[in-house]
């Protein structure tokens, strides 16, 4: 049986993996929450690996906030950089295999074809290059990993566009939702499976792309959520321009 240990486990892909423990008897799961297990904290990583002793790391911890990030460089730098620095070094010493899950802002959105695994990365804000250079620390130290880029994460868990949807719908009647930014959904619960095929399977190590296989807006996600929750509400397109954001996101990042 392998054992797989999950950082991380409070957000919405953790609380994913949780739901599938009953579904995957030939794993043991570990899970911490940044309360149990802070990644940043290399004493109490070498602790818990050494007491723990998995065959797999599943790191779901991430400084998600994109436009906050701008402003608080340091710690999403510290999150997504410096300490997925400390889990190759200490999945490393403890010959486990690490799986970190990345994004789809590691790219620019320059492109009108979807991005493949060889393409050179271009972040164009703070929460894509930490999230970039945590990926380089893992392959200038590490040999045994995967790093599996993802876009758009949605579930029933935590934050994200589909909740957000769901509870501006109770109080309005109309919306406006940028449709100039076009990339991939994907359901927390599918990347949570994939993930655990990886473990199971005797796939190569190296870079992954994974995301749902509809390629839309963030103005026809909305619609479709609504569409599908049976709800009436009007939904009006608009720019980017029209929707200012502290970071700059890509126009494109659909991940091929």
């Amino acid at each position: 049986m392998k054992k797989v240990l999950v950082t991380g486990a409070a957000g919405q892909t953790g609380q994913c993996m949780k739901s599938l423990v009953d579904d995957y008897s030939d794993v043991s799961f570990v899970f911490f929450d940044s309360t149990s297990l802070d990644i940043s904290d290399k004493l109490k990583l070498d602790e818990v690996f050494g007491l723990e002793r998995p065959d797999f790391c599943i790191n779901l911890a991430a400084y998600t906030a994109v436009d906050k990030a701008e402003d608080d460089k340091e710690l999403a730098f510290k999150v997504n950089a410096e300490a997925v620095l400390y889990l190759a070094e200490v999945c490393n010493k403890y010959n486990c295999v690490l799986m970190h899950i990345s994004t789809d802002f590691v790219f620019d959105g320059e492109k009108r074809v979807p991005y493949v695994v060889s393409d050179i990365p271009n972040p164009i804000n703070v929460y894509g290059a930490s999230k970039l250079q945590g990926e380089l620390y893992i392959k200038a130290n590490m040999e045994r990993y995967y790093i599996v880029r993802t876009s758009w994460v949605y579930s029933d868990y935590g934050n994200n566009f589909k909740k957000t949807m769901l509870r501006l719908a109770e109080t309005r009647n109309e919306i406006s939702v940028v449709n100039d930014q076009i990339g991939c959904p994907t359901d927390a619960m599918d990347l949570c499976h994939f993930l655990l095929s990886l473990i199971q399977g005797s796939k190569a190590y190296g870079i992954y792309h994974f995301s749902g296989g509809i390629v839309c807006s963030w103005y026809d996600f909305a619609v479709s959520i609504f569409n599908e929750n049976n709800i009436s509400i009007k939904v009006n397109p608009i720019s980017t321009e029209e929707y200012p954001t502290r970071a700059s996101r890509p126009k494109y990042s659909v991940l091929g």
